[in-house]
């Protein structure tokens, strides 16, 4: 291989030295380069946007629900269920919780919807979600108020639109449990809460719309009396939620039901999936492209040496040995490009993502900024497949030069 090698790295070169490499196996090699990167950023951005999402849904939310059937989010004999799922195996922290959904309305009168979560931060054990351990920590504050009234917490843009500040106090109108009045009309509970924060988590939905309060002070509003919606629970490892959710409803039984985090979000991650599919087999393309210039430069070099080739040959070099080769320079071709855009993928990359230069409207797609983030496999799946098809793009050429005759070859115009 020594020969082989010393040869197609002559032949790689250009006629004035061997130092340098020629003009058009420099375009070669820049067609690959153009093709990885192109194909790392990309992927990296579909990545980045399901790790990121992933990420803030469940910081926000349980990895399991359990809820009761029929009973719209009305869970009563929710202390002995609680007992019976934390002894399951896979359940690290579980903790009741009241969601309900109703409207919020300021001093100056302006009003919209919400959605209002009832937690309890004092339950023993690991916490549930990233907002509970935020209010364990006091990084987010829902204890005892200056105005005696019940505390909340307010999503960051929501209280930016409310022009709320820690102190201020908001009117919540709950349907939930509204009575009829004697005149045939809907009397909605109405409670006044005071704002002792507002919380952040990076997703514009939750952000929006989410509040937070005591489980004692939901239950008042909605009138559940010491029923709670249902309860959240917390596994080790968010992707086996499923499962630990199969265990937990075999265990329980009727009237008890479980939902999950993935099937939940099953279609906005499929959605994804396929949308990174699509986009590496189109960007793919760039690949297959660039592994035609190689082709190019080698049935250019064919031509070029195709004199020298029948010297070799009538020297005794083998037609084996010739496709060898032929092969080699286009292996290089494909392992400099790849390594190449390798590297500038990675650097391109971490930029993006560090300094976060590609902003998005958050209320569209749930994050302010693109996303990026590089996986190992994803990495390696696309080198392997540069480096494949540069390969498969030198047969041809390999196979025409191996099959020249030294006669034929010498007398070449």
């Amino acid at each position: 291989m020594r020969l082989e090698w010393f040869i197609g790295r002559r032949y790689l070169a250009s006629r004035r030295g061997t130092r340098f490499l020629s003009l058009i196996t420099l375009i070669a090699i820049g067609g690959v380069t153009v093709g990885v990167t192109a194909l790392i950023v990309v992927t990296a951005v579909m990545t980045g946007l399901q790790n990121d999402l992933r990420d803030k849904i469940l910081g926000s939310n349980p990895h399991i629900w359990l809820l009761n059937y029929g009973e719209a989010m009305r869970m009563e004999s929710w202390p002995s269920a609680l007992q019976k799922v934390r002894t399951i195996d896979g359940v690290v922290a579980a903790a009741p919780f009241i969601h309900t959904e109703v409207g919020v309305s300021n001093r100056a009168g302006y009003a919209e919807g919400a959605i209002l979560r009832g937690v309890d931060a004092d339950v023993p054990g690991p916490a549930v979600t990233d907002i509970i351990r935020q209010i364990r920590t006091d990084s987010l504050h829902l204890g005892a108020t200056r105005s005696g009234l019940p505390p909340i917490l307010v999503g960051a843009a929501m209280a930016d639109r409310f022009s709320l500040l820690t102190g201020d106090t908001i009117t919540v109108i709950a349907f939930q449990g509204a009575k009829v009045s004697p005149l045939g009309g809907v009397m909605p509970t109405l409670r006044k809460f005071e704002v002792t924060g507002k919380f952040r988590t990076g997703m514009y939905e939750y952000d929006n719309k989410f509040m937070y309060t005591t489980i004692p002070a939901a239950q008042e509003l909605t009138g559940l009396g010491s029923a709670v919606s249902g309860i959240e629970i917390r596994t080790p490892d968010p992707m086996d939620a499923d499962a630990v959710a199969s265990r937990i409803k075999e265990r329980l039984g009727m009237p008890y039901r479980t939902d999950d985090w993935k099937t939940m979000n099953s279609s906005l991650f499929s959605a994804l999936k396929l949308e990174k599919l699509a986009m590496g087999v189109i960007l793919l393309l760039i690949v297959v492209v660039a592994a035609f210039n190689i082709v190019s430069t080698l049935v250019m070099v064919v031509t070029d040496k195709t004199r020298e080739i029948g010297v070799l040959k009538s020297m005794g070099l083998s037609s084996g040995k010739v496709l060898r080769i032929f092969i080699i320079q286009g292996v290089v071709i494909g392992l400099v490009g790849s390594l190449l855009g390798g590297v500038g993928g990675a650097l391109l990359t971490w930029t993006i993502d560090h300094f976060e230069l590609i902003k998005i409207p958050g209320d569209i797609y749930f994050v302010s900024h693109l996303p990026l983030r590089i996986e190992p496999l994803d990495i390696t799946v696309i080198l392997l497949s540069t480096v494949a098809i540069s390969f498969l793009a030198t047969i041809y050429p390999a196979m025409q030069a191996a099959r020249l005759t030294p006669v034929e070859a010498i007398r070449h115009e």
